[in-house]
């Protein structure tokens, strides 16, 4: 009866471990757990589809963002009427320096304001850039046709432009994104782009001011962000990477969202999981034997570990001097524009910035948005627009800013 019993037991322990190492195998995942601390009102997210016109997507969020703060009616306004005139004076510039000059569709975080200022605003339902039978923003062959058109002006075998050269390009942009309406009726009443920015947009583009934050200039002085996608040389504030930071919790607190022109490239960003973070891989900073497993690891495994997005982990820790070397290696580049719409913190209570994409909806779990660590943000960031009283009021003061 005792062996009879025994060897039960030992059955049931054998099944018992089995089905613990069963339990234990397909647990789940911690995971990243969210917990908002400032969320600022936003329009909709948006689908860039297949253009690289981020850039207008992003400042034309905060365009949005700024009339719903002001408590105006939503409107879904049109990003590709900011192309279409932003490519109009792309096509001046890369004339006037023989092709020498950046030509295509990237841009930077001035451009939407600059179009502001200077032409006013169209609904999306009045110019939607759709005029090519497509239902999706595909600007791969325009891109190649305006370039093309442009290349011919400028190789000029009649030594000397012609008075059509410009009306032949804008007939191209006609022909792809549509005739840019002179007037048109919204809501029972007749605007033009200019009346029509200023009487229902309300946004005052010199109220927004630019920053970056390198050493290769002086802090609190201004310069031309020396990358291909600021065709227009705009001058951005250069201030401490610190103070950037600092310059982003005070305007989300305020309720002002954030224009944010960023590198996504690195492996620490997963669209997928809707998270960016900068992973920790220096040996100085781990315990003896994480270290030793560590050094002991191929570079695929090390990876792996590093970038499986299955919990929250130690970040490395950002300086000015990281930043730069990184800008003058082409570690970071401006490779994507976002908008900065809010505060987290995850279950261990590090902080992250909530990111308005413009991917549409269905990339990821978060309806279009992703949570960048501020260890990401304070790393990658190339560019970023604030409103002028999203600015502390000390920076104000060393930049000279009424």
């Amino acid at each position: 009866m005792m062996k009879h019993f025994f060897i039960l037991s030992l059955i049931g322990l054998l099944f018992s471990n089995i089905a613990f190492a069963q339990e234990t195998e397909t647990e789940e995942p911690e995971g990243y757990k969210f917990t908002m601390e400032k969320n600022v009102l936003c329009s909709e997210v948006d689908n860039q589809q297949r253009a690289g016109t981020c850039w207008s997507y992003s400042s034309m969020g905060m365009v949005e963002a700024e009339m719903l703060r002001m408590g105006k009616e939503y409107i879904n306004l049109s990003e590709m009427y900011v192309v279409r005139k932003s490519y109009e004076k792309k096509a001046w510039n890369y004339v006037r320096m023989h092709g020498h000059f950046n030509f295509g569709g990237g841009g930077a975080i001035n451009d939407v304001f600059d179009v502001i200022k200077e032409h006013g605003m169209l609904p999306q339902e009045i110019y939607t850039g759709l005029n090519y039978g497509t239902d999706v923003h595909t600007h791969g062959e325009m891109d190649i046709v305006l370039k093309n058109y442009l290349d011919g002006i400028i190789e000029n075998k009649n030594r000397k432009l012609s008075t059509a050269w410009f009306e032949g390009f804008k007939g191209i942009l006609d022909a792809y994104l549509g005739e840019v309406p002179t007037s048109f009726q919204w809501e029972g009443k007749e605007y033009t782009p200019r009346t029509f920015a200023d009487e229902l947009v309300g946004v005052n583009p010199d109220d927004y001011y630019y920053f970056t934050s390198y050493t290769h200039h002086p802090f609190y002085k201004t310069f031309v962000l020396e990358v291909p996608d600021n065709w227009t040389w705009a001058h951005m504030y250069n201030v401490p990477v610190n103070e950037l930071i600092e310059m982003f919790d005070y305007s989300l607190t305020n309720d002002y969202s954030v224009v944010w022109a960023a590198d996504i490239s690195e492996k620490g960003f997963s669209s997928k999981n809707g998270v960016a973070v900068v992973p920790e891989d220096d040996i100085e900073e781990m315990a003896g034997e994480e270290r030793l497993k560590w050094e002991t690891m191929d570079k695929k495994e090390r990876n792996k570990m590093l970038y499986n997005f299955d919990k929250p982990g130690l970040e490395k820790k950002i300086t000015q001097e990281m930043r730069q070397e990184a800008f003058d290696n082409y570690e970071t580049t401006d490779d994507h524009g976002m908008l900065i719409a809010g505060i987290a913190k995850d279950q261990n209570g590090t902080k992250y910035y909530y990111i308005k994409n413009s991917w549409g909806t269905e990339y990821n779990d978060y309806d279009g948005y992703f949570y960048a660590s501020e260890t990401f943000v304070k790393y990658k960031t190339m560019s970023v627009a604030f409103h002028k009283d999203a600015i502390p009021k000390d920076i104000k003061k060393k930049l000279g800013i009424k």
